[in-house]
């Protein structure tokens, strides 16, 4: 019964998303060119709102647990697990305030998707090419440096790939060496998402209905007199800790 919903309510899932990324991709435009990176990342904020809210066509919960006791003002590495492509817009709306840029690959912002291709483009983020390591370590030392001059945030997905059953796989330490390089003074910040694979369970069609989904930002990890390693590996502790394995 549940997939037979899932044909019923995907299509309607799939146009609002559609929807609001065509309808903001203009509006993303008009904001760059006349308020430049604050009018820009307000569009990108709302957008990404819009996009949070089309789960409930497939009356689907998404469940955020902010910490408000993370400052403001300063660089932050979040680290994730990853579930899914709907990971992403609640990152970017629940905390908004941290000015997060994700690392992302090339062919994204070369594939002329309607608002994330632009927003890829020129809201910050790092477009890295896998097949070109120099030019990879440039874009990801680019955002590093925006990170220290503009107090920008980053969110790393370590594991490398979506898992698809919910089971982590290892993380990695890749681009947060070279972000905490940059930025020592850094917090590192680790978020556990639960539930959103199953949302995927079936494919991108159709989408599960009937699905909660959480996403819990956890305490800074104290990170003296650890190396990156052991920062990364207990971030990856921490999360695994709370991850919820189960069979769909």
């Amino acid at each position: 019964m549940r997939k037979l919903l899932g044909f019923i309510l995907t299509p309607i899932f799939y146009f609002c998303f559609a929807l609001s990324l065509i309808i903001f991709h203009p509006i993303q435009w008009l904001c760059l060119k006349l308020g430049g990176y604050n009018a820009h990342k307000k569009s990108v904020d709302i957008l990404n709102g819009l996009l949070v809210a089309c789960n409930y066509t497939l009356f689907n919960r998404t469940h955020f647990i902010d910490n408000k006791n993370i400052p403001t003002g300063k660089p932050i590495v979040f680290v994730a697990n990853h579930q899914s492509t709907f990971d992403i817009p609640p990152l970017i709306y629940f905390l908004r305030r941290f000015h997060g840029k994700f690392i992302s690959k090339l062919e994204l912002m070369t594939a002329h998707i309607p608002s994330i291709s632009f927003n890829l483009k020129y809201g910050g983020a790092a477009n890295i090419d896998r097949k070109d390591p120099k030019q990879s370590i440039a874009e990801i030392l680019k955002l590093a440096n925006n990170m220290k001059q503009n107090n920008w945030s980053a969110f790393i997905f370590p594991e490398g790939t979506r898992t698809k059953t919910g089971k982590m796989k290892a993380f990695s330490v890749g681009g947060i060496a070279t972000l905490l390089k940059k930025n020592p003074e850094a917090l590192v910040v680790p978020i556990v998402i639960n539930g959103s694979y199953k949302m995927v369970q079936w494919g991108a069609f159709p989408l599960r209905p009937f699905t909660s989904m959480s996403w819990e930002v956890l305490d800074p990890i104290d990170t003296s007199g650890l190396n990156v390693e052991e920062i990364v590996k207990k971030a990856e502790d921490l999360i695994r800790a709370k991850v919820i394995e189960e069979k769909p």
